[in-house]
Order: C-alpha cells, then sequence, then structure tokens
C-alpha cells in the first residue's frame, strides 16, 4: 500500500542467532549448558561462541563455506549451532554411527573446509580423511573437541591432513570477542546441512534455511509448551534435524541444556533427578528403554515431565507406560525434509473421558500440522486428489509450508521430484480421520502386499509390542510364490523372557486379521540408525535372503 516503505526498521531477516543474543541478555547470570562438572551461562556461552566465530573467520571460513562436526551430545556440539552461523557459514552435524568410509563420502560431498571431531571418534575421522587422501579433493582441518569428563587432551598428531590437527580450547583463545557476527543477509540462506538418516537409500543432504531454524524453532517452543527458563535433557542427538531444533529453540527461552553423551536409562533418570528435568526427546526405542528400565535405575521423577516423541509410531502400549510413569509424552511426526517435528497430536479435552487403551491409541496418531507448517495433507500420489476423512483410504502424507527444506545438496532432480505438484512428498502411507488428524500406516517402500490386501507393517508391529515378552519388533515382506508377499517379523525379546515363533505367530492371530498375522518370525537384534529408527532395507534384504515361504514352511 502507499506509503509502505521496506527497510532495516521493520525488516530484519530471521535467524536463531538472535536467541542467543536475548538469552544473554535476559539470562545472564542463568546455567545454559551442563555437562558433568562442566557448567556455563548464557553470558559464557555467548561469549564462547563469539570466539568461536571469531577463531572460524581467522581460519579462513567464509560465507556459505561448510564447517561439519562429528561429536555426540557435549557443550562444544552445542555451541556449533550458533558459531558457525555466526561466521556465515553452514553447520554440517555428521552422524556419530557412520564408520570412516561413509564420512568420507559426506565430507567429499559437502566440501566441508574443517571437520570438528570428538575424542571418541578421532579415529572414524582419521580413518576418512586417510580415504580422502587417496582422491584429488581438499582435505579438511580436524580440530579435536577433547574429553571434557577426564580433562585430558589426546595425542593431536598430524593425520592425513595438511597441518596439525587443531584443539577446540586452542580454537577458542584464537578468537577475538569484538569479532561482527555475520548475520544471514537473505533469511533463506543456509544455516545447516544434515543428511538423511539412510533408512531407505544412501543419505542425501538435505538443505536448511536461517528463516526455517528460527520459525521451527519457535514451533518447538510451543509445541512442547516450554515455558521460559525450561531444563532440557539431551537424549535426542543434537546431529539429527540439528536436534529436531531444539538446539536453538532452548535459548529462545533461556533455558538449561543437559548433556547426555551417552543414552541409557539410568543415566535419564539420574539426571531428570539431579537437573529437575522438565522436558526431554527420543524416539520411542528410548521411551522403550525408559519403561523397561530396571528398578535400580529408575528414580521418582521431582516433576511432570515432557517428552517430545517421534522418527517412528510409539505403540500404545508404551505411551500408555510412559504416562504411569509420570511422564506427559507429546507425539510429533516429521523428517529431516520438515526440520524434524512437522505436525503434532494435540490433546483434546474430550478425549479425557475416553478408557486410557483408547486415549493411546488416540495419542499414538501423528495428529495435523504444527503452527510452522501452512498445511500437511493425505493426497493420491498420482491425481493430488486429498483422501476422503474416513480412516480407511491411503494416501501419501505431503507437506507444505515456510518449514520445509530449502532442497537436496548437488541433487536438483531429487529436490524437483520431492516438490512435484507444489507439495512435499514425505513417502509416507497415511489415513486421515474424521477428526482431520492423520495417522501413519507405512512408508510406501515398507506396505505389504499379500494376495491382493494391503498390510500395514506397522498395525501388526503395535500387536507384536503388546506381547508381553517382545521388546522390540519390525515387520517386512517376505517374498511368496503364491501370495506375493507375506509379513516377516523380527523380534527382540525382553532379558529373562521366552517366546516361540508359534506362540508369536498365535498372538498376532488372536488380535488381527489373520491374513495380516506375520507367517515368519525371525528373532534377533534389529539394526538401527543412531536416531532409533529401525533400518528396514537391512530386514528386508534378509527376509529376501530367506526365499518364498510356500518352499519353505520352517519358522526361525
Amino acid at each position: 500500500m502507499e506509503g509502505s516503505i521496506k527497510c532495516s526498521a521493520n525488516y530484519v531477516p530471521l535467524t536463531p542467532i538472535s536467541f542467543l543474543d536475548r538469552a544473554a541478555l535476559i539470562y545472564p547470570d542463568s546455567v545454559s549448558v551442563v555437562h558433568g562438572d562442566v557448567k556455563y551461562t548464557w553470558k559464557d556461552t555467548r561469549r564462547r561462541c563469539v570466539r568461536l566465530a571469531s577463531a572460524l573467520s581467522q581460519l579462513g571460513i567464509s560465507r556459505r563455506d561448510v564447517v561439519a562436526v562429528l561429536a555426540p551430545n557435549v557443550p562444544a556440539m552445542y555451541e556449533l549451532h550458533f558459531g558457525v552461523p555466526m561466521a556465515g557459514a553452514v553447520l554440517c552435524t555428521l552422524n556419530i554411527r557412520h564408520d570412516s568410509p561413509m564420512v568420507a563420502v559426506l565430507l567429499k560431498h559437502s566440501e566441508a573446509k574443517l571437520l570438528f571431531v570428538d575424542y571418541q571418534f578421532l579415529h572414524i575421522a582419521q580413518g576418512a580423511l586417510k580415504i580422502l587422501s587417496k582422491t584429488n579433493c581438499k582435505l579438511p582441518r580436524l580440530v579435536l573437541i577433547p574429553d571434557h569428563d577426564r580433562r585430558q587432551v589426546p595425542s593431536s598428531r598430524n593425520t592425513n591432513s595438511t597441518s596439525e590437527i587443531l584443539d577446540y580450547g586452542g580454537l577458542l583463545e584464537m578468537g577475538k570477542l569484538d569479532f561482527e557476527i555475520r548475520r544471514p543477509e537473505d533469511e533463506w540462506e543456509p544455516i545447516s546441512l544434515n543428511y538423511t538418516s539412510g533408512t531407505t537409500s544412501r543419505p542425501k543432504g538435505v538443505i536448511y534455511s536461517h528463516r526455517g531454524a528460527y520459525l521451527n524453532s519457535l514451533a518447538a517452543v510451543l509445541l512442547n509448551e516450554m515455558t521460559s527458563m525450561p531444563v532440557y535433557l539431551w537424549s535426542v542427538p543434537m546431529f539429527h534435524c540439528n536436534g529436531w531444533c531444539l538446539t536453538w529453540a532452548v535459548a529462545a527461552q533461556g533455558g538449561t541444556n543437559v548433556c547426555l553423551r551417552n543414552v541409557s536409562a539410568g543415566g535419564i533418570f539420574c539426571n531428570i533427578a539431579e537437573h529437575k528435568v522438565t522436558h526431554m526427546g527420543g524416539a520411542p526405542t528410548v521411551l522403550n528403554m525408559i519403561i523397561n528400565a530396571p528398578a535400580t535405575d529408575q528414580r521418582r521423577l521431582p516433576g511432570k515431565v515432557v517428552v517430545m516423541t517421534g522418527a517412528a509410531p510409539p505403540p500404545p502400549h508404551v505411551l500408555f507406560k510412559m504416562e504411569e510413569l509420570g511422564f506427559r509424552v507429546v507425539h510429533s511426526y516429521g523428517l529431516t525434509e520438515t526440520y524434524g517435528p512437522g505436525t503434532v497430536c494435540t490433546w483434546k479435552p474430550e478425549w479425557d473421558s475416553l478408557p486410557r487403551q483408547e486415549q493411546a491409541k488416540i495419542k499414538s496418531r501423528q495428529g495435523l500440522n504444527h503452527l510452522g507448517i501452512e498445511e500437511v495433507d493425505v493426497k493420491d500420489p498420482v491425481t493430488m486428489k486429498s483422501m476422503p476423512p474416513d480412516a480407511k483410504s491411503i494416501g501419501e502424507v505431503m507437506f507444505r509450508g515456510n518449514t520445509i527444506m530449502n532442497g537436496y545438496l548437488k541433487n536438483l532432480k531429487a529436490t524437483e521430484d520431492a516438490f512435484y505438484g507444489g507439495w512435499f512428498r514425505s513417502g509416507d502411507l497415511a489415513v486421515r480421520h474424521p477428526d482431520g488428524y492423520i495417522e501413519l500406516k507405512d512408508r510406501s517402500k515398507d506396505i505389504i502386499i499379500s494376495g491382493g490386501e494391503n498390510i500395514s507393517s506397522i498395525q501388526v508391529e503395535s500387536v507384536l509390542y503388546s506381547h508381553p515378552a517382545v521388546l522390540e519388533a519390525a515387520v517386512v515382506a517376505r517374498p511368496d510364490d503364491y501370495w506375493g508377499e507375506t509379513p516377516c517379523a523380527f523380534v527382540k525379546l525382553k532379558d529373562g523372557y521366552r517366546a516361540g515363533a508359534d506362540e508369536i505367530i498365535k498372538h498376532c492371530r488372536d488380535n488381527l486379521p489373520h491374513y495380516m498375522a506375520p507367517r515368519t518370525v525371525v528373532f534377533q537384534d534389529l539394526p538401527k540408525t543412531s536416531t532409533g529408527k529401525t533400518q528396514k532395507y537391512l530386514l528386508r534384504e534378509k527376509a529376501k535372503a530367506l526365499g518364498s515361504i510356500s518352499k519353505n514352511k520352517s519358522k526361525l
């Protein structure tokens, strides 16, 4: 309209860097980060991040350069989420479960200039550099993150890099506090690069923007119902979707980040009790670990702890038992391409009067889009028409909004395919209930088609989890000459429990239509990504190797 002027007074590019600036002003002496005996305040954290950004600049890091990190949830990992973008660079957090060959692939693909590595994973980084040294690509410089717990710095000898390994503490000492922070000139500029977890194929590099990170962080605050100064326990890996954007969200509320290097039930209960944790997160595997923790590991909760769960649909009985222990579970759903959480199963008061089992079933649904996403829908992937909200018609989950990735790094074809039709295509299959809430049924690659009938592996897994002896379960398709495919269950039993294949199959047949019950049961540990997702492609390969069940009737 006439009289409007867009200028620096009324338009500033959105960036989560501003969350740190504000936290240091409002909560300067409040504890920002805790890791064992190490504690920092928000004033300390901002100073350290400014020094880090300054040091990166002195090392020649420029705008849009990629800086990689291979580290668990330790203070340096948290600081890199601010220090790297404050230098104008792009943070690439690498999965700590990757081996050297995969790290080498991702370093080469991202063209990382620096690699920060935690002492525990130095051998992985050195192996990756050794592989890269045999190619014609320029090697990144290594920066070693020492062990805060033992206060010792491992030997930093030169290992196939062009110069000596730098030390994280020494790097901070190089930095200047008067460094001028390089804020984004355009809020759509990249802030981070996240590689997908590789549950279905080779990881792809997902580009996040300052704008998307800012908006999804605020959405995370809202869907977690975080008031000011929360205490957040880091059981979600910070390398996964930048910790579901909670690395920045906790700063927005001036909270305390309780770092957890290794996730265990005992460690979770101990830290909740010691630090009076108010919020945490974790995949259903983490929730499963908590509810099955031995009595010696469990502690009485000092107050209600809000747990955001995602990554895979949680079985209803897991949600039910978490509530009994005093946790309040917030079920969210999303993908790396949606900055982590994209939907939330918002609870409605009228559901309070329902039987608790029914409440758990509702809470296991994926819900509706959070405030950062404009819309989520279940569509026919060919016609792009919305599926009817009848809780039966299966379609593909699709998103559109401001917290969708910029695209896949160096892969325009994959980006165009993902955005074909003007929506982001998730590859997940779901139904929509009459109230609009969506419920996942499967990945498009995981649906089992037996005798022309679609079988949801998620539904079968939910029944398997209800067996008292089952700790973990995953269901995939096994080829069959007669039926085409039949369900094959991979099961891990609880310690001290015994159950045979016939008992497991009978339990499923008693609680499901018979055609949906597994015809094969394999007892083993389930392969997982570090975020708790079962790597079903590995299980599919194993089921395929078993051959047709029509030829081999035996159950393993």
